[in-house]
């Protein structure tokens, strides 16, 4: 058997979701992948795929191998660059995720800046509100905003953010400034749902973290819109200090119930690969941590 190209075809399958798709990418037939496959799962005697008549998975013993293959692969590849002289600059296809407003406010400058610096690289951006499978979708490099479970990707602190509620400076003329967060009651709250439908908003109260239940006068599911709401007067919101900070910096929007806020939200790069990542990787995840740990909207604490 030969072992690179094995593990080769069974990084293809993890990545493409099943063997029929690998088989297309690797121009081979069905049945050469899946006897590829059998072959190292027997070799090494574990089961590296869950097999289903919808989908593929990776066990969690393929999993740890199929991060083990990328590394390897990729080091394989950095060296033949390196041996036929072509390795002075990233290239490839590059995929990097974060949240919606955070990607679009934050990571497509810092990808656009990367791309101009290299132009042998494609980048895709995965901008979703949730936490994306690196295996699953072929990520490289993400940004979470949070704390962070347990698991095999590295983490790189770049800032933290609040959780503040703000209001425009119309608003809190008519309707006053609430002093704790009981004052809540009177007033006109604006909830985002994209995260969470729970209308309920937490408090540092006696030095504990408790929840406030409420009934907001508008849900949406976009902090775009319910910074909008805000802006436009109609009353509180509660949002990431990094959405607002232009809002903040003009005096368009005010913080309330500061000394109420929740801990500061860590912010974190993340990526799959360890200190042997690819050129391409290591060279956005230099760039991105030298940007985002300077901008001053991610250190508003």
């Amino acid at each position: 058997m030969d072992r690179l190209h094995a593990m080769k075809t069974f990084v293809t399958v993890v990545e493409s979701g099943g063997f029929t798709a690998a088989a297309r990418k690797l121009d081979v037939s069905l049945s050469v992948v899946s006897r590829v496959v059998t072959e190292l799962e027997a070799h090494l005697g574990v089961r590296l795929l869950t097999r289903t008549t919808r989908v593929v998975r990776p066990t969690e013993t393929g999993a740890a191998y199929f991060e083990d293959c990328k590394r390897i692969l990729g080091e394989i590849e950095e060296a033949e660059l390196t041996a036929t002289g072509t390795h002075s600059s990233p290239r490839g296809h590059l995929v990097v995720t974060a949240p919606v407003l955070f990607g679009a406010r934050h990571v497509t400058p810092i990808v656009v800046e990367y791309l101009r610096r290299y132009p042998e690289v494609d980048v895709q951006c995965v901008l979703v509100d949730r936490n994306v499978n690196f295996i699953d979708e072929g990520v490289d490099v993400g940004v979470r905003i949070g704390e962070l479970p347990s698991s095999s990707l590295q983490a790189i602190s770049v800032g933290h953010v609040r959780r503040i509620v703000c209001a425009a400076p119309s608003y809190l003329q008519q309707q006053g400034m609430p002093q704790a967060p009981e004052d809540l009651s009177a007033h006109t709250l604006i909830q985002t749902t994209g995260v969470s439908t729970l209308p309920e908003w937490r408090f540092m109260r006696q030095g504990e973290l408790k929840p406030l239940r409420f009934t907001p006068r508008l849900a949406t599911s976009t902090n775009d819109s319910a910074i909008s709401a805000a802006v436009a007067g109609l009353g509180l919101a509660r949002v990431l200090s990094y959405q607002v900070a232009a809002e903040l910096r003009d005096g368009t929007l005010r913080v309330v119930l500061a000394d109420h806020e929740p801990p500061p939200v860590p912010v974190h790069v993340i990526h799959r690969e360890g200190r042997h990542a690819m050129l391409k990787v290591r060279a956005f995840l230099d760039l991105a941590i030298d940007r985002l740990r300077g901008d001053a909207s991610l250190n508003y604490c």
